[in-house]
Parts: C-alpha cells; structure tokens; sequence
C-alpha cells in the first residue's frame, strides 16, 4: 500500500510568501537602527570655572639692550697736499700703418719668393736617377751596377757572428735603409730572426760608402732602400 501525502501538511507551499515577509521585516528593522538618533540633555556648564586666575603674577619685564652709536668719521685735513710724480711715465706712440701718396709702392715682381723645399722619399724602384754607387759612374745601367755593388760589399763585409753560431741561430735579416741627399747613409732599421744577426746586418750596412744621391726631376731627394742579409750555417 503507497503512502499518500495530505497536500494541506505540505509546508513548502508557503515557503517563498514568509521568505518575502521576514525579509522586509528584517530590512525594515535594519532601516530604523540606522536612522536611530540620540541626543545628550543640555548640561549648563560655565567654562570659566576652569580658567585659572593667574592675573596676579608678576610677568617679567625684557631689559632692551642699547648698542652703542658708531663712532664718528675722521675729521678731513684742512690742507690737501698734492705729491708730484717723481717717476716720468713715457707715452706710447701709435703710429698709423696706413700709406701716404709719398710712400713708395712695392710692386710685385719685386719681391722674391723663396721656394721650400720639402723633404720627400722617393722609392728606388721608381726614382729617376737612381743614387750612383762609387765604381758605377760610368755604366750605362747604373740601378744594375748599384745592385751589383751591394751585393759585393754585403760579401766582402760579411762575418757570422761566434755566438750565433754556437747557438746554432741562421736566417734571413730584412735591412731598410735610407740614402740621405747629401749620399750617406741613415735610418738603418733591422727585421731578424735574432738580435746578434740584427747587429752583425747593421754593422755591415754602416759599412756603406758615400754615394751620389739619388736625383728626381733634377733635385735630390731621399732614397729608401732595402735588402735582405741571409745568415746560413753550414
């Protein structure tokens, strides 16, 4: 037998009208506390009972201090004395630098210009006349003869030096040198594979006679040169 219930003892079936009632009762409450005003009762009440009488103490009275007057200005001499210059000041003179009609005029094929002359290098592959190793004055290609010639005395100057050899130190040294324009030699700079084989090049490059300098457009101008000095041990 199914259990049927009495839909009069169904309590959900007012559940959503008290829901709305409590909540507006409960709003309604909420509303009231918040616009509850109270008010303390009027108290009569003399504030200048608290004031304390202090009229009758003595208030110190602040001393001024005077600063003295400055003192007064010293009295000016009756008698202004002028003091001569012993010392004689000479005036400077200016005189005008602009020319008169009596001044003579230079013109200008007068004057004379010196040329400057500038040192320029001037490579021995490409200069003109090439520097004229003593010996090579009368061969027609001197650049050969010059060659020629430093090939000679690098061999007749040559000496290996003792301690290179005991080391058992051998190579190529790069030697740069410059001929001056007056024919001699300077500038000597080395590039070796050691210092004693650097010092033996640089002796037999001091070696050098004087030459002839090297001549471009008919003037003579400095000359680079370079070789090498090759050191081989056997």
């Amino acid at each position: 037998m199914e259990l049927k219930k009495n839909p009069k003892a169904d309590l959900t079936r007012n559940s959503s009208l008290y829901f709305v009632i409590g909540l507006a009762l409960v709003m309604f409450l909420i509303w009231r506390g918040l616009e509850w005003k109270t008010y303390e009762d009027d108290v009569n009440y003399d504030i200048s009972m608290n004031v304390d009488d202090d009229l009758d103490e003595e208030v110190p009275m602040t001393e001024q201090i005077k600063t003295p007057p400055p003192p007064p200005p010293p009295a000016a001499p009756e008698i202004i004395e002028v003091v001569e210059d012993e010392e004689e000041v000479e005036e400077t003179v200016i005189e005008s630098t602009e020319t008169s009609q009596e001044e003579e005029v230079i013109e200008v094929e007068d004057v004379e210009v010196e040329e400057m002359e500038e040192d320029i290098d001037v490579p021995f592959s490409v200069i003109e006349d090439v520097p004229v190793f003593p010996g090579c004055e009368k061969q027609s290609n001197k650049r050969a003869c010059f060659n020629k010639m430093m090939q000679k005395h690098i061999s007749k100057n040559f000496r290996y030096p003792e301690i290179a050899q005991e080391m058992g130190v051998q190579g190529r040294v790069n030697v740069m040198f410059v001929i001056q324009k007056d024919g001699s030699i300077g500038g000597v700079r080395m590039r070796g594979p050691d210092k004693n084989l650097e010092k033996e090049a640089a002796r037999i490059i001091s070696k050098l006679p004087k030459m002839t300098p090297g001549k471009q457009r008919g003037r003579a101008v400095r000359v680079p040169f370079s070789i090498p000095i090759t050191f081989k041990l056997q």
